[in-house]
């Protein structure tokens, strides 16, 4: 990209916020607003490569629209959702993307708990974009909180498929390796023991073909992009995985991971919650082709 064709900052944020440049001026003053992980000036001009951040202060400006967007949702209660994500759909809206999200889909049909981050409601954790599967999602405060507490302390288990580069030779594993933010590329995280969290994945293999893996993903912790990370590091990354695979997607369908399996005691009823979902229908017909 040419420099004179490059948008200063504060100009590019306040057109994908849809904000007053004095309120984006304000921000970056008050250095509410990194750039690669640095404070920068208003005039500093804008790469296509730069990763930005925004204080989460911004959600307050932030109004979400209820979008009638079909999802499907697999468990509802009174107190909580159980969803099946499709691949390609962002889960909350965040700077220069705030429609046909996951919450914009959720917000048309359901009442969601707001807890302390209102860009948010209702989601107890996420999963990435181009990842299908199950999640959870609370419909008041105290679900919330509770959930998000259940999560912490690793009483809700979620299992996920993947399919991966290569032939995993161990039947079983378990990948013990921190994980923190890629100080060069700050939209990618990477296996670091610079300012990183602890990062646990426990493996099995479910089958081999002849170049690649189908393998079983217990997570231990819940790192972003963990999985992902985990697999590329030990040498078996993800197969269509963009950001850590060892090849260009070769589908238009995202990396071929699937939030399988979701299990945990409801926090008000204290029954079981126990949902499968099946593969997608394009993450089978990959593994069909390999066959």
């Amino acid at each position: 990209m040419e420099k004179e064709n490059k948008e200063r900052l504060d100009q590019y944020l306040a057109r994908k916020l849809d904000i007053s440049r004095s309120k984006v001026q304000k921000l970056i003053k008050e250095g509410q607003v990194l750039v690669n992980g640095k404070k920068v000036l208003s005039s500093y001009l804008v790469d296509e490569n730069d990763h930005i951040e925004v204080d989460d202060n911004l959600n307050n400006e932030i109004k979400i629209e209820p979008e009638n967007i079909p999802i499907d949702v697999v468990f509802e209660d009174d107190y909580l959702l159980i969803v099946n994500k499709k691949s390609g759909m962002v889960v909350h809206p965040a700077p220069g993307n705030y429609q046909k999200t996951l919450v914009n889909a959720l917000l048309y049909r359901f009442h969601l708990s707001q807890g302390e981050n209102i860009a948010r409601p209702g989601i107890v954790h996420r999963i990435d974009k181009d990842t299908s599967g199950l999640m959870v999602v609370a419909k008041d405060d105290k679900t919330h909180e509770l959930l998000t507490e259940m999560l912490k302390e690793k009483q809700i288990e979620r299992i996920y498929i993947a399919l991966v580069e290569g032939i995993i030779k161990h039947d079983r594993g378990t990948i013990d390796a921190p994980i923190g933010r890629d100080p060069i590329n700050r939209q990618k995280m990477m296996v670091t023991e610079k300012n990183s969290k602890n990062a646990i994945t426990h493996f099995k293999v479910l089958k081999r073909y002849s170049k690649h893996t189908l393998i079983e993903c217990k997570l231990e912790t819940g790192r972003t992009h963990q999985i992902r990370v985990h697999l590329s590091y030990i040498g078996y990354p993800i197969v269509n995985d963009p950001v850590y695979g060892r090849k260009k997607a070769t589908t238009p369908f995202g990396q071929l991971l699937h939030s399988s399996t979701i299990k945990f005691i409801h926090p008000i009823t204290k029954k079981e919650i126990y949902f499968q979902a099946p593969l997608p229908e394009e993450f089978q017909e990959y593994l069909e082709k390999l066959d």
